[in-house]
């Protein structure tokens, strides 16, 4: 029996297949565009009602692209199929709701994580893709350099602490805190993650959906965790003091800790902490590592150029030494068909990898500020998010351009 139909038996349904009836061009333009999305590589499918027309956009390596604008009449049909799918209530459309789209696609199980909200004309839905076919969970695929990987994966190693990895959203945190999560997942430990949502099932992992509705939060799963006798915990995100607290008890009692925070650097993520209320002398008995990272949209290689702009002043400026300004080719992206003319294609994260050592525990311990705590870890070898940036745009990887959207010059 072919895995399509051992699928469908599981609650799927195969999109590939013609629709029929009267409804048929309405479920054959949803199918086209989660089709669409899939074949894309786009993460999210925003369907916007206006007052004569739908806008239709996929989000790829990070930005919207509009693919169709339906006429304003089909706003209701439309609507309501992709509400009737995700298995919404079509008849309430004053509230948001959230539900979710189990299909097959070109014979691969895919999930939509879909999201409706009321607008002055409709109601707007958006859609995530949870494809587990693209989730990365082989470490040296993520970005890191040799150094900055073997610094991640010491700290993971470890048999207790906290690790965090930090960033807006859209940075790739999860995907990180995945691969980590697999690097760890052998027989003789007990791993269990608090998420909200769980985005991909993993083998071998007690993954626990967090229901905030109830009061099971981060921090009541964390708490009801220690009770479990585990090796490994991840929690979804440190949003507070209780959750932080429980994680820094947690790691402090002999547990691997791991977890994310919405910050724009490492060492900014330590001046959150405290600025929640983590004790200075907790931190600092608790902390392994923290990682920051970005994702960057990759050069297309098929239209890839030399970038005219990218001159040694210019370069000079973002950061290059003086000594290699002029070795240094910058590239760009053209533009051409492949790329949807937009000189990008795919994305790749960079890393700030900070070391909780002797001198940055000092340095939390003496109050010293975030742009000097920087300081120390830079001269300590860590690479900051713009020097990684750098690197990856003098190995051809990025453009310029990318350096300056994704990073600052701190």
């Amino acid at each position: 029996m072919n895995s399509s139909k051992d699928l469908s038996k599981k609650g799927r349904t195969d999109i590939s297949e013609a629709a029929k009836g009267d409804d048929a061009p309405i479920i054959t333009l949803v199918n086209e565009v989660l089709v669409q999305c899939k074949r894309t590589g786009a993460s999210d499918i925003h369907i916007e009602p206006y007052e004569n027309f739908i806008r239709i956009r996929l989000r790829i390596d990070g930005s919207l692209r509009e693919i169709k604008r339906p006429s304003g009449d089909m706003k209701g049909a439309l609507i309501s199929r992709i509400k009737i799918m995700a298995k919404l209530n079509i008849a309430e459309s004053r509230i948001p709701q959230d539900g979710a789209i189990n299909i097959t696609i070109d014979n691969q199980p895919i999930d939509f994580r879909v999201s409706s909200c009321p607008t002055v004309f409709g109601e707007k839905i958006v859609m995530r893709i949870l494809d587990k076919s693209n989730l990365q969970v082989d470490m040296t695929q993520l970005g890191f350099d040799i150094k900055q990987l073997t610094e991640f994966k010491n700290a993971i190693a470890k048999p207790n602490g906290i690790v965090l990895v930090t960033g807006p959203t859209g940075s790739g945190k999860t995907t990180t805190l995945y691969s980590a999560i697999q690097e760890l997942n052998k027989e003789d430990l007990n791993i269990t993650t608090s998420e909200d949502p769980v985005e991909y099932s993993l083998s071998g992992v007690n993954q626990v959906q967090m229901k905030p509705d109830i009061g099971f939060n981060f921090a009541a799963a964390l708490r009801s965790f220690l009770r479990q006798d585990p090796d490994v915990i991840m929690v979804g995100e440190i949003r507070d003091l209780e959750t932080a607290e429980i994680a820094i008890k947690a790691s402090l009692t002999g547990h691997m800790v791991l977890s994310t925070l919405h910050t724009n650097s490492a060492t900014d993520t330590i001046s959150r902490l405290l600025n929640m209320g983590a004790a200075p002398f907790n931190l600092v008995s608790s902390l392994n590592c923290i990682t920051a990272q970005r994702l960057m949209k990759k050069i297309c290689e098929r239209c890839k150029e030399e970038d005219p702009d990218a001159t040694p002043e210019t370069l000079i400026s973002l950061g290059i030494p003086e000594k290699f300004s002029t070795k240094v080719k910058a590239m760009r992206g053209r533009g051409c068909d492949h790329c949807g003319n937009s000189g990008n294609k795919g994305r790749v994260a960079i890393h700030e990898v900070l070391v909780i050592n002797d001198d940055i525990r000092e340095a939390i311990l003496k109050g010293i500020p975030t742009d000097q705590m920087k300081k120390i870890a830079m001269k300590n070898g860590m690479n900051s998010l713009r020097q990684s940036a750098l690197n990856n745009m003098a190995k051809g990887i990025t453009s310029m351009a990318e350096v300056v959207r994704t990073t600052d010059d701190k």
